[in-house]
């Protein structure tokens, strides 16, 4: 089969590996980027075990490992009472996965990581400052324009994010609803590990007030902590990101008045989002163009990495089934991602106190039963997902 001439719109880390893959496979690739550089806000970072694997497929594990942090464990725990409820260790899934742990690697780095291997690759070509203005289709190819240039392909994959302009050009609806709370993100060096004897990712339930926490690496490598929590809904953004607020919600995590310093916030609307359809005609959506999920589980940005795996792979095949990608993809995200990431987070904001220790012990029983346990981290890892992709990949060939 000859190379096909792809073109990637987005190129965080969804679109950087679409890009990749398929270059790796053969295709001609164009990767388009709005911004100018590779936005390395705080954002998702946890990296569980099947996507670990397609990142050593395309030759990137070593130094995606050696830019985090490794972590085999997460637990749950009671904020109000600081008691530990649960922990979950993915070591139970050695003989599953070649990673029986995730790595908390900042998806900027992975982005970068993937761009320059693909300017290594011959018949590639990475264009920053392109921003997409329209996208047309014929039979035979798709035309994008953006501000200072036009591209034809013969497939265009967008991976240009929630607000994307290829699903918008596509007029596919966007299904779903907005939260009415936001998330608020502490970045800072306080070390909770040390202080709360907790492990490098935390899930702190509070019937008012929850928070997660999670150790990153930091670009230098040093690590950093990200404290995340809910907004009351009706908090303003200028009081919820005021430095008083900010220092009390570390004051109800148990950080010392003197070391309640931070690198950086972050406040954002959460969604529970799907598009109506992954594909039309020649153009596919992958990652937050397709879907977008509330954070907790490190789940959504997987998924992406997942989808274009996936995609790379069957726009390889010299009579792809356009079909089955949205014919698998779609009911995997919603029922491995979005109703996983709602359950998340309904069993982190309980208030009914006799609800919340029923789930308290739910998550106990799951602990402590060997065949549970592992049959959570399956699901939770999303290999589960993986798995039943594979298999209905099988199947339409």
């Amino acid at each position: 089969m000859r190379g096909r001439n792809i073109l990637v719109i987005g190129a965080g880390p969804v679109g950087t590996v679409a890009a990749l893959a398929c270059a790796r496979l053969g295709h001609h690739v164009t990767l388009l980027e709005a911004q100018e550089s590779v936005d390395d806000s705080p954002r998702a970072s946890t990296t569980q075990p099947p996507t670990l694997e397609i990142i050593a497929g395309l030759g990137l594990i070593d130094e995606y490992i050696r830019q985090g942090l490794v972590a085999q464990t997460f637990q749950f725990w009671d904020r109000p009472t600081r008691r530990l409820i649960a922990e979950f260790d993915f070591g139970r899934l050695q003989g599953e996965t070649a990673y029986p742990y995730v790595v908390q690697t900042e998806q900027h780095k992975l982005a970068n990581m993937a761009i320059e291997r693909l300017k290594a690759i011959p018949g590639s070509r990475v264009l920053m400052g392109e921003a997409v203005v329209s996208l047309a289709q014929d039979e035979k190819q798709v035309t994008v324009k953006t501000k200072n240039s036009s591209f034809s392909a013969d497939y265009v994959i967008g991976c240009d994010g929630g607000r994307s302009t290829v699903r918008k050009e596509l007029g596919i609806e966007f299904e779903g609803y907005t939260w009415p709370e936001r998330f608020l993100v502490i970045t800072t060096r306080f070390d909770f590990a040390a202080a709360l004897g907790c492990c490098a990712r935390n899930y702190m339930a509070g019937p008012e007030e929850w928070t997660n926490l999670f150790k990153v690496a930091g670009d230098d490598l040093k690590g950093r902590w990200r404290a995340v929590y809910n907004t009351r809904e009706d908090e303003s953004d200028e009081e919820a990101l005021s430095d008083a607020a900010v220092r009390a919600r570390l004051s109800r995590v148990y950080v010392p008045e003197s070391e309640r310093d931070y690198l950086h916030l972050n406040l954002y609307k959460v969604h529970q989002r799907v598009a109506k359809q992954f594909r039309r005609g020649r153009v596919f959506l992958c990652g937050d163009a397709a879907h977008v999920n509330n954070p907790i589980g490190g789940l959504g940005l997987n998924c992406g990495i997942h989808e274009a795996w996936d995609l790379s792979h069957l726009l390889t095949q010299e009579k792809p089934d356009l079909d089955g990608y949205e014919r698998r993809r779609r009911p995997l995200n919603i029922e491995y991602v979005q109703e996983q990431t709602v359950a998340n987070k309904q069993r982190l904001e309980e208030r009914d106190p006799a609800r919340r220790e029923t789930r308290f012990d739910e998550l106990r029983r799951m602990a402590d039963d060997p065949e549970k346990h592992k049959a959570f981290l399956l699901r939770a890892s999303l290999i589960e997902s993986v798995r039943r992709a594979a298999r209905e990949s099988q199947l339409t060939r």
